[in-house]
């Protein structure tokens, strides 16, 4: 559903149009940062936020406490508004517990029986990953990388992993795209383990579902890190 802009909100409560704002300032500022268009480590300051966003300095500071909380940028009175980047720990950290959740998450689905809608979602996730592959489109393929894992755990209906999944990708998004721009053959590498382990899952296949995702999270692992 397309988001209403505060100008089509002119009949709402005051507060209302405040959460709009919030909501937008948010983001656009998330997207900004993940697309690189704000790299890591760039100082950034409320004027050149305002300007840029073309709202007022309250709907801004809202969406930068929200930001700073999933450690996107960190906020202070000395150095103001600095973009967060992830050191080699924390992408070590947070692939340890991919490794330990995610093969747990495509085991699971593959004891269960995927409804047809779930298997065309995840059709449809994998036929967009073709498209975007061909041209080297590393945004949307980053897009549809985090979604093709978020979409498992959603799949999977257990909140916590669906919870910590999405928090986990915020922080590695920009992560996964700079690589993904640096080495466009990993494009058609992610999408065929990503087929590989949807058919093993469709196919009740849960020793294999497991074993893939975890070669699948291995082969990532080492691009992030250098290796």
């Amino acid at each position: 559903m397309k988001r209403q802009s505060p100008i089509e909100t002119h009949t709402s409560a005051p507060g209302s149009v405040r959460t709009l704002l919030k909501d937008r300032a948010y983001d656009e500022l998330k997207a900004l940062i993940q697309d690189g268009v704000f790299p890591p480590n760039m100082f950034l300051s409320e004027r050149q936020l305002v300007e840029r966003l073309g709202m007022s300095k309250t709907p801004i500071r809202s969406a930068l406490e929200l930001l700073e909380a999933q450690d996107l940028v960190v906020v202070s009175p000395q150095q103001g508004i600095v973009v967060k980047d992830l050191s080699a720990q924390e992408i070590t950290d947070l692939f340890d517990m991919r490794c330990a959740v995610e093969p747990f998450i495509a085991s699971r689905l593959a004891s269960r029986s995927l409804g047809a809608s779930s298997i065309a979602r995840l059709d449809a996730n994998l036929t967009l990953q073709v498209e975007a592959a061909l041209v080297g489109d590393a945004p949307a393929s980053t897009r549809l990388d985090v979604e093709f894992h978020i979409l498992l755990a959603e799949f999977l209906e257990n909140r916590e992993a669906h919870s910590w999944l999405a928090r986990c990708f915020d922080r590695l998004h920009r992560s996964i795209l700079r690589i993904n721009r640096l080495s466009p053959d990993r494009l058609a590498r992610s999408h065929e383990d990503h087929s590989a382990i949807a058919a093993a899952i469709t196919a009740g296949r849960a020793e294999d579902a497991s074993r893939l995702m975890l070669g699948h999270l291995a082969y990532g692992r080492r691009f992030l890190q250098g290796g």
